[in-house]
């Protein structure tokens, strides 16, 4: 696409060569056309149509989008070169303007029309701007140095004194438009980014002559365009260093020119690569700027420019006034940030602050003016618009917010004035999580004491982070809140404090107990904060009231770390036990209680984790066929501790066991797990039984045996509803092991026995597995 917009360059210099014969024009004209009518001809903004009709017609004021996209032309790029065919150089004043003779001899401060010379009588052209400076690349592309050069003079000029009438009509009417608050764009074509690259041509023209590369002898032109030879003109730099303001040189017209073409308010255009271009223009524009070194003379051009872009109102992207979609100016302004805080700190800060805005982004902004619903381009409920480099736009805005932060480093009312406009311009998260850790580092650097100031403008923004991301999705979010805890830590124990008392605006519950309370009780914060035993204690306090806090309102994810925050002190202790056993009934899952369980058994309280065990019981169900079910483990040990606490302990936990397990092979291990020992033989306080083997015929463990023995029944039913030749071994061993059950009761072997006897009548028509039954049991 760049290689066809290059073409469509090259044609318009070829068709506005000042020489060109009428039939080499009309051959070139049909060709173009016959090329711009094939459908694969690429578009010149790469997928949709300008709105322009002609180049040679005045630009219309009112904004994009009056056009419906389906009827509006498409521009190729060739579109360009055939209307440059309609235009001729035969215009008197025109011709006065590329002529020596005119500028040397000819009074201008007599009658004159002010729309053709200035005040100084310096010749003006309105032509559209990317038309004329088409003019001027066409007569470097041909040889014409010297005009070229007088012609681009004479449009940064007329640019110039464009620039004065704009600031002087919006300081007439600043009033009225600063009342109504909204403005239409007053530029539909930007010149940066434009495919025939104006400004880049100016300052080109403008440069290469400052540098003296274009210093020998030049054909003159005659009216008619073709050459007159014989005759050779003065070099292009004596001549036209006649229109040159007292101590102004080119170079220094050159970077004036390209800082008013950057500042120029400009609605982004459609379509990825119009918009790539335009970012890709602006960053090759302010490659050539960081090359000219900046003496005493291009300083006063910055201060002058700067001045100009912030007084300008609606037509400069850095007023008072900005359309919603205009071209952000944060590249442009870390430039001119850089460039004008070592010489004017104070009007290096109102310029960046100033760019910080990225109007698209605002729900609230109004589009166009309000007054004239005709002009209004988008509507504000289509918050984002097909602004396809916007990632790269906020990363530019975010570069510039992070220059500021920088360069105010000391100063705590620029720093604060910083910070206010990050809070109020940037919207995404992620990229004022990347200016919070970019202030952290710069206040921690080097081995002296960190910048406190700086270090709180960095804990302000972690916190609006924190706020931001609260209630949304987002992959960092936990190495944010550990950021955040870490640079809480880094301002001081009054920053800790804070956090926690305000923990439910900034973190969920979970977080708070498992990264924020935890960090601050551990000994690497008391070690870093250089606390005394008091300071330590209030901290823990604080913390342990966040724990309960967190545990009450979220038990399911935050008790347990409550008990373990809350561990030194009985009274927290003991309140976020409570909270546990009052969330059991109804807001937690057996899971979370057996964890919580286990804890206490670990943390020598048996007596309450039997109490959360057969709470946790009570939320179970295991099913027959579950005999891998992540908690059966939890269910054996409930189970052994309370065996182990005593014969009371366990009659109590069984029917909770009966009821909650319906799987045969877990029922049978627990059965013969409370066989195999007395129970209570390990309970503390040296509390112990008579020493005998609790009996199978009495409860408790006569229920448990039972109930095993009809899960087994049940089970065998429910296997051969379904049960296919490959299962018929792994069958065979399932009743095995449930006579293993049968037997441990009395009178097991004739219930076993009708058992079997029923399967083989009910099932005889399965006379394989029936006559494997016979062969194993008989």
């Amino acid at each position: 696409m760049g290689v066809c917009l290059c073409a469509g360059t090259l044609w318009m210099c070829i068709v506005l060569n000042p020489h060109c014969k009428p039939e080499q024009k009309g051959f070139w004209l049909r060709q173009l056309r016959r090329w711009n009518s094939v459908d694969v001809c690429p578009l010149e903004d790469g997928n949709h149509g300008s709105e322009l009709t002609n180049l040679t017609n005045v630009l219309p004021q009112g904004p994009p989008g009056n056009l419906d996209p389906l009827t509006r032309p498409h521009r190729t790029v060739f579109t360009r070169a055939i209307e440059a065919c309609d235009l001729h150089w035969q215009d008197p004043h025109l011709q006065h303007i590329i002529t020596e003779d005119h500028y040397a001899n000819y009074c201008y401060h007599d009658n004159l029309d002010s729309s053709l010379f200035d005040a100084r009588g310096w010749p003006l052209w309105h032509e559209h701007v990317p038309t004329a400076c088409a003019r001027v690349d066409a007569l470097r592309s041909h040889g014409y140095p010297k005009e070229a050069l007088r012609l681009a003079i004479t449009i940064v000029n007329t640019l110039r004194r464009q620039q004065q009438k704009q600031l002087e009509f919006f300081r007439t009417h600043k009033k009225e438009l600063l009342h109504k608050g909204v403005t239409s764009v007053t530029n539909l074509e930007g010149w940066v980014g434009h495919p025939l690259d104006p400004i880049g041509t100016l300052f080109s023209t403008l440069m290469e002559t400052g540098h003296g590369r274009e210093d020998g002898a030049s054909v003159l032109l005659d009216f008619s365009g073709s050459p007159c030879a014989g005759r050779t003109t003065e070099p292009p730099v004596f001549l036209a260093h006649r229109f040159l303001e007292e101590g102004e040189s080119f170079v220094s017209l050159a970077v004036e020119t390209a800082l008013i073409g950057l500042g120029q308010q400009r609605v982004m255009p459609d379509g990825l690569y119009a918009q790539e271009k335009v970012c890709r223009n602006e960053e090759q524009l302010l490659a050539k700027l960081q090359e000219v070194d900046l003496g005493d003379s291009l300083v006063k051009v910055f201060q002058k420019q700067a001045v100009f872009l912030l007084e300008a109102g609606p037509y400069s992207g850095l007023g008072e006034l900005l359309y919603r979609e205009s071209v952000p100016m944060h590249t442009f302004a870390k430039y001119l940030f850089t460039s004008l805080l070592p010489h004017d700190a104070e009007l290096a800060y109102k310029i960046a602050l100033r760019a910080m805005r990225l109007p698209v982004l605002e729900s609230t902004a109004s589009s166009g003016d309000l007054s004239r619903p005709h002009h209004i381009v988008s509507v504000v409920p289509n918050r984002y618009p097909r602004w396809f480099t916007l990632s790269h736009i906020e990363t530019q805005q975010c570069e510039l917010a992070s220059t500021m932060l920088t360069a105010a480093k000391g100063d705590t009312r620029k720093l604060q004035t910083v910070l206010e406009s990050i809070q109020k311009n940037i919207h995404s998260s992620s990229h004022i999580f990347k200016l919070a850790q970019d202030a952290f580092k710069i206040a921690t650097l080097m081995d002296s004491l960190p910048d406190i100031t700086l270090l709180k403008v960095s804990l302000e923004l972690g916190l609006q982070v924190m706020r931001m991301t609260l209630s949304t999705l987002n992959w960092r979010r936990r190495e944010m809140v550990r950021w955040l805890v870490t640079c809480a830590t880094e301002v001081g124990v009054f920053a800790l404090d804070s956090i926690m008392q305000s923990w439910f605006t900034l973190f969920t519950p979970t977080e708070a107990t498992s990264v924020v309370a935890s960090t601050v009780m551990s000994n690497s914060t008391i070690v870093r904060l250089h606390l005394d035993c008091h300071q330590q204690e209030k901290l823990a306090n604080s913390a342990r009231t966040l724990a309960l806090q967190c545990a009450m309102k979220d038990p399911q994810n935050c008790a347990l770390s409550a008990l373990t925050l809350c561990e030194k002190d009985h009274i927290a202790f003991e309140t976020a036990y409570q909270i546990v056993l009052d969330a059991a009934a109804t807001g937690m899952n057996y899971t979370q209680l057996f964890t919580i369980a286990r804890y206490m058994e670990h943390r020598g309280y048996p007596m309450r984790a039997y109490k959360l065990a057969t709470l946790a019981m009570t939320h179970l169900n295991l099913s027959y066929n579950q005999d891998t079910h992540p908690a059966i483990n939890d269910v054996l040990w409930a189970c052994a501790l309370s065996h182990s606490l005593g014969k009371n302990e366990l009659a109590a936990v069984i029917p909770l066991v009966v009821k909650s397990v319906k799987c045969a092979t877990v029922l049978s291990d627990i059965l013969r797990r409370c066989t195999l020992t007395t129970p209570g033989l390990v309970a503390l306080h040296s509390r112990r039984n008579s020493g005998k083997l609790m009996s199978l015929d009495k409860a408790p463990l006569r229920q448990l045996l039972d109930a095993t023995i009809g899960a087994y029944i049940n089970t065998t039913h429910s296997r051969l509803t379904h049960i296919s030749p490959r299962h018929y071994s792994e069958f065979i061993e399932f009743l095995g092991k449930a006579r293993e059950t049968f037997l441990m009761a009395q009178d097991g072997h004739i219930q076993f026995t009708q058992f079997i006897d029923n399967l083989k009548q009910i099932y005889k028509g399965k006379k394989k597995l029936m006559m494997l039954v016979r062969e194993r049991f008989g």
